[in-house]
């Protein structure tokens, strides 16, 4: 898996187009749940990307402090169908994690798991800090951790 960390701005259009296609295939055909993908925050985001033989095949989105929390956050964790169960989700919460020690420094990190996946966060060092709740239909946790200064 190659990864690269790209702003908004240095998205080329296929791959805007191409990140925005998994995450609707994902989160709302995959998961049969109809909400606002495109909710106003990817200009401020950074795009974490890993591809494998040219494809996308796992994503997350790294939201600035105080653009949805006051702390840096963790979104859109997605790992395509064909990659999973290898590590991938893990070795790209690992690399979000990172970049945000490169930006911020050692600083609180949140994020909106769904519920289920409350373990996986939990063994990635997160903890809960809501009970759960229902998103958009979905039973929703919401996490945090200290990200050390160390890597």
């Amino acid at each position: 898996m190659e990864w690269e960390m790209k702003r908004f701005e240095e998205l080329t259009t296929d791959e805007l187009y191409e990140l925005l296609r998994l995450r609707v295939d994902v989160f709302i055909v995959e998961q049969r749940c109809i909400y606002g993908e495109i909710d106003g925050h990817d200009r401020q985001a950074l795009h974490l990307i890993g591809t494998d033989g040219g494809e996308i095949a796992a994503y997350c989105r790294i939201l600035p402090p105080g653009e949805r929390y006051d702390e840096p956050s963790i979104g859109r964790v997605i790992v395509k169908t064909a990659w999973r169960g290898n590590g991938h989700a893990r070795g790209l919460v690992e690399r979000a994690k990172d970049i945000i020690r490169g930006e911020w420094g050692a600083v609180p990190v949140r994020l909106q798991a769904q519920h289920h996946l409350e373990p996986f966060y939990g063994s990635c060092g997160f903890e809960s800090i809501s009970e759960p709740y229902d998103d958009e239909g979905v039973p929703h946790i919401d996490m945090r951790m200290q990200v050390s200064e160390s890597l």
